[in-house]
């Protein structure tokens, strides 16, 4: 790891001026945010200009899982940039062959071919372009804790709060509860309970929708951004058979959870279930070029081998994202990568977050795999009532901001939610580092903590 350069205050208040009188942020109240000017970054650590450094909980938006600037990965897009810059879609590229069948290597079953998409929005979209046209349905169904993008169909997938002000009446979608052990939508009192009743569920609204209606049932393998919910044994595999009892196509979503987030390649391998289209952005190339795609199953592929699939992109499996993506899927495997995640998760991060909830009465619950983890934070583990409320503003989302304050004065970067403190660090990050971040949430949380009661 290199020291960060020397400091340059004046550099970063011109940064900073720019920003303000030209950039528009997303999600953000223009004149209440107040943006760091970055100056740098490596590995799991990044710097500002006036010289504070952060080991960084948020893998930037959970998508720099081998870290910043990883060498082989620089290097593999200065060497494309050298050769081929930029080539349209319709053309074989030896960076986007390649990258396509490292992917579907990696992929669970017969999800051999690939359609390249510039992000996880636009997977998403084109996963329910394929579902429809395969089906000649419309309906698709989704959780209400979920986020699948912000694209039109997506944001209409999505459950959390982002939908509210978007629903512009793309029709087609409708919403369920998924599995949520420690705050049961279906007053279930285990983990297999909660399971059984969320199966019943889900086959009692593809009822009331009507099974002939229904596309697709979409799913984030892991649910990230609400919430980090592990499904509970045998929901996946519950939710592939009633899929298929009513010919419906299943998506997975692993856009945040992919490729070594979770400890392996993929979220579903946890689980040995395969979809029938696999969604994936972020992690296939740790972000540092724009990229994501569709793993697509040999029988839906096959229908349009004799029709034109009705989309398209002008940067689909752009030259330089694809080099990217072969130089990083190669540093995952030859470095270990996925491996050290599972390790990092059963031996450091997954023991010090339990340790941290016995210490701390504002941690009702950890959960988590890999390098994906979230603190569900409480005003009181007995009734488990949440430390914010849903989808707060303002004042009530108070202890949260005075949380991440804290964090962010000790040198660590995190990630926050509603109620939950997001752990998600680089797949990369060292146990030194982990423990470092672990210390300094010790800390911070006895912020959190004086709300509790």
């Amino acid at each position: 790891m290199s020291s960060s350069p020397t400091p340059d205050p004046t550099l970063g208040a011109a940064v900073k001026a720019a920003d303000r009188a030209h950039v528009f942020h997303s999600w953000s109240a223009q004149a209440l945010i107040d943006p760091l000017p970055v100056a740098g970054a490596e590995g799991s650590y990044f710097w500002d200009f006036d010289g504070n450094r952060y080991l960084d909980f948020t893998s930037g938006l959970v998508n720099a899982n081998i870290g910043y600037q990883h060498p082989k990965v620089v290097a593999a897009i200065q060497e494309q940039a050298g050769k081929l810059v930029t080539f349209a879609p319709a053309f074989a590229l030896e960076s986007r062959s390649e990258a396509a069948r490292l992917i579907a290597e990696r992929t669970p079953g017969d999800l051999n071919k690939i359609f390249f998409t510039n992000g996880g929005a636009e997977a998403n979209e084109n996963a329910i372009r394929l579902a429809r046209q395969y089906t000649g349905r419309h309906k698709v169904l989704s959780t209400y804790r979920s986020y699948h993008g912000a694209t039109a169909n997506a944001i209409m997938l999505t459950g959390d709060p982002r939908r509210w002000q978007n629903e512009i009446g793309v029709g087609g979608v409708s919403h369920f509860w998924g599995p949520y052990p420690y705050r049961s939508p279906f007053h279930s009192t285990s983990e297999q309970q909660e399971c059984e009743r969320a199966l019943q569920h889900l086959e009692e609204t593809i009822a009331f929708e009507g099974p002939g209606t229904v596309a697709a049932v979409i799913l984030e393998t892991i649910v990230g951004t609400a919430g980090v919910l592990v499904p509970p044994p045998g929901y996946l595999a519950g939710v592939r058979e009633i899929c298929d009892r009513y010919g419906i196509v299943f998506i997975l979503d692993e856009v945040m959870a992919g490729f070594g987030r979770t400890g392996e390649w993929f979220a579903a391998d946890h689980w040995g279930v395969t979809p029938d289209l696999l969604t994936f952005a972020k992690g296939v190339n740790s972000g540092y070029v724009p990229l994501g795609g569709v793993a697509i199953s040999e029988r839906i592929a096959a229908i349009f081998d004799e029709r034109p699939f009705p989309g398209g992109l002008t940067y689909s499996g752009h030259p330089l994202a694809c080099a990217s993506a072969v130089a990083t899927i190669n540093a995952m495997a030859e470095e270990g990568i996925v491996e050290h995640a599972r390790a990092l998760g059963e031996n450091v991060l997954g023991p010090g977050l339990r340790e941290l909830a016995e210490r701390h009465p504002s941690v009702g619950e950890v959960r988590g795999l890999g390098v994906f983890w979230a603190l569900d934070l409480v005003k009181s583990k007995e009734t488990r009532e949440a430390l914010v409320p849903y989808n707060p503003s303002g004042e009530q989302n108070k202890p949260i901001a005075e949380l991440a304050a804290a964090c962010k004065q000790r040198g660590l970067w995190p990630m926050t939610n509603m109620n939950r403190l997001h752990v998600v660090p680089p797949c990369t990050t060292s146990e030194a580092e982990a423990k470092e971040g672990l210390a300094i949430l010790d800390e911070a949380l006895a912020v959190a903590d004086r709300y509790t009661g």
